[in-house]
């Protein structure tokens, strides 16, 4: 059978809308070669030329396949498969001939989708592929029915969908739920942004470009104060004069918080990153899932971030953290590497000479920072070999690694020990869905010193430089913010609304859908009443759901078969057997319509014109040749003025 154009048409469609998305993610030569390629059999089909021969495809599908793995050193994982489906869907357009071809083009366009969710589980993504999918189901329809017209193919195609969703529900609340991300494969299926493990001048302020979520949280009760929320995240104890790194904790003596008051409740729901690291305020205290919490007060999980993760934490806001740490803590805290920084060191040693304690080194350096002109910016110069020494007495500019890092510096080069730690300051509160927002943008580096019977003690040198930073927010803190993403620069008040209700949007789908794992399945189904649930009842129930399903389905569907279609016709012939039958004079099931009008005007000689006429007209219209539209609609005036 040959296809026909419009169908070829339809097929080329599908195979460009499953592959577009890709095209921002896959080299630019794979994009470039599936449009030539879908140009080209556009440009056969409209006119009507002869495919290319058989030799000419296998030599591009050789010279394609040898590329992906030159590019991509191999022909395996998830950005190489993606890119060789789409190449070969595209190819077998070329050699499409007949319908089995055609179904198999249907099927990969099918599968194609599948791959989109390897990128993007947004709702935008969800919806583009929906709508893919009824062009695909259109397609199909029109491979099946021929020369039905584009609106009976596109009702087809909803009503098939619609029918899909209760069984795709079910299947959704009751397949038992495995680890792992949803779409997600191993090794590369997982995104990597977010906080590192190190910090150099430069990394926070590219991390704060960015306005990705990084997570989202709920307070149990009252949210305390912007200034009060820092995220604890990575802390950083080694320096190489460049770089400040995580290294490893010199002891495995658990942490320890004393006078501890102002609990906090809240539940975080943490993006993918890939990395090992949680996050809560300072300082944590309690987690409701499986993590370990380091010496230095970092939350760990037992395996790196690959899906999205909710758990619910306790905090102190006041508190002790380690009073009595261990003394090879305490040396590591103070190393510096040699020959670094001569003049960071002997100004730290100058300000310890003229102090009396500790504290006062501290509000000495803070001090310092504050009356010395020092600007707080997204964009500092570049700094050499002694890069606190430069940024000290030279540049004068810088972002929170910068302020954090010669923080540090200097109060170790005072004797004081001190480390550095990374995560989150802030957030954005959204009120129409009650929780805050924590953005890539609201990254944040900090310094910790350790004082004698005070533990560690939180100190942010930013603070002293751009109290904005800590009170409003990035935004407020820059002179000029237009380095920042648009929606980061405070928005108009109606654009701000506009994406908190998308975001709330967007945080439901993430809770329900995306985030609907194994303790959400269980919490779910607990309520519905199904105690005690294994994996083998949700799957026994998931089959029974189905089973009940497609009963109720078959049901409707040989209900439909059963009942006979009664046309405009026969119904009104059958209104005035009703009519006679309630006085007396039913229709015998062997008798037509003429020998009945004849009984019942031997009967009633007063009915005998009128059931003359109806049932003249009515086998006329059923029998005869007077069409509906003719009769029809005097058939129906003489029934309704028909009177016993």
């Amino acid at each position: 059978m040959k296809l026909s154009a419009p169908l070829t048409f339809g097929l080329i469609a599908c195979i460009l809308l499953v592959s577009a998305p890709h095209a921002e993610h896959l080299p630019l030569w794979v994009s470039a070669v599936c449009a030539a390629l879908l140009a080209w059999r556009a440009y056969l089909t409209w006119g009507g030329y002869p495919l290319p021969a058989r030799w000419l495809l296998l030599g591009i599908t050789i010279a394609c396949v040898l590329a992906i793995a030159i590019t991509f050193r191999t022909l395996f994982g998830r950005e190489a498969g993606v890119a060789l489906l789409i190449l070969l869907a595209t190819l077998k357009l070329l050699e499409l001939k007949a319908v089995r071809d055609a179904t198999v083009l249907v099927y990969l366009s099918c599968f194609i989708i599948i791959t989109n969710f390897f990128y993007s589980q947004s709702i935008p993504t969800a919806l583009f592929m929906l709508f893919t999918l009824l062009v695909i189901m259109a397609t199909w329809v029109h491979m099946q029915t021929g020369a039905l017209a584009l609106r009976p193919r596109l009702r087809i195609a909803v009503v098939l969908l619609l029918q899909a969703i209760p069984l795709s529900l079910i299947i959704f609340v009751l397949f038992p739920r495995v680890q792992g991300p949803l779409w997600g494969m191993p090794q590369d299926a997982y995104a990597t942004s977010g906080l590192s493990d190190n910090m150099a001048p430069g990394s926070m302020s590219k991390l704060s470009l960015s306005d990705a979520v990084a997570f989202r949280v709920t307070f149990a009760d009252q949210a305390p104060a912007r200034e009060q929320m820092y995220w604890r995240g990575p802390v950083l104890w080694d320096y190489d004069g460049m770089t400040w790194t995580r290294g490893r904790n010199a002891t495995l003596r658990g942490p320890t918080l004393t006078d501890t008051s102002m609990p906090v409740e809240y539940t975080v729901t943490l993006e993918p990153h890939n990395k090992r690291w949680l996050f809560a305020l300072d300082m944590p205290a309690k987690l409701s899932i499986p993590a370990e919490l380091a010496p230095d007060f970092q939350l760990l999980s037992r395996a790196p971030v690959n899906a999205r993760t909710r758990y619910t934490a306790n905090s102190f806001l006041s508190y002790r953290a380690n009073p009595e740490e261990q003394p090879q803590q305490l040396q590591r805290a103070l190393a510096l590497p040699p020959g670094y920084n001569p003049q960071s060191r002997q100004l730290a040693a100058e300000w310890r000479a003229q102090s009396d304690s500790p504290e006062a080194v501290v509000r000495t350096a803070l001090a310092y920072f504050n009356q010395q002109g020092f600007v707080y910016t997204l964009e500092p110069p570049l700094l050499g070999l002694n890069g606190v020494d430069e940024f000290m007495f030279g540049t004068k500019q810088g972002f929170c690694e910068h302020y954090a890092g010669s923080f540090v510096v200097l109060m170790r080069a005072a004797g004081i020990p001190a480390r550095v730690v990374t995560g989150y300051q802030g957030g954005e509160y959204n009120d129409l869905g009650g929780y805050h927002i924590i953005r890539q943008a609201d990254a944040h580096a900090w310094a910790e010193v350790w004082l004698r019977e005070r533990g560690w003690v939180r100190v942010d040198p930013t603070a002293a430089i751009s109290p904005a930073r800590i009170q409003s927010g990035l935004s407020s803190a820059l002179p000029d913010n237009s380095a920042l993403p648009f929606m980061a620069r405070n928005p108009p008040q109606w654009l701000r609304g506009l994406r908190l209700n998308w975001d709330t949007l967007a945080n439901q789908w993430n809770q329900w859908v995306l985030g609907y794992n194994t303790e959400r399945q269980f919490a779910f189904l607990t309520r519905m009443g199904m105690e005690d649930i294994t994996w083998q009842k949700m799957a026994l129930n998931m089959l029974a759901g189905v089973a009940v399903l497609v009963g109720v389905f078959t049901l409707l569907m040989l209900r439909r078969l059963a009942t006979r279609k009664t046309d405009a016709v026969q119904a009104a012939w059958l209104k005035v057997c009703r009519k006679l039958a309630k006085a007396g004079l039913p229709r015998a099931p062997h008798e037509g319509p003429m020998d009945y009008a004849a009984r019942i005007a031997a009967a009633h000689p007063d009915l005998a014109a009128d059931i003359y006429d109806i049932a003249a007209r009515y086998a006329s219209l059923r029998y005869g040749g007077e069409t509906e539209q003719e009769g029809l609609a005097a058939f129906k005036d003489a029934v309704r003025t028909f009177k016993l």
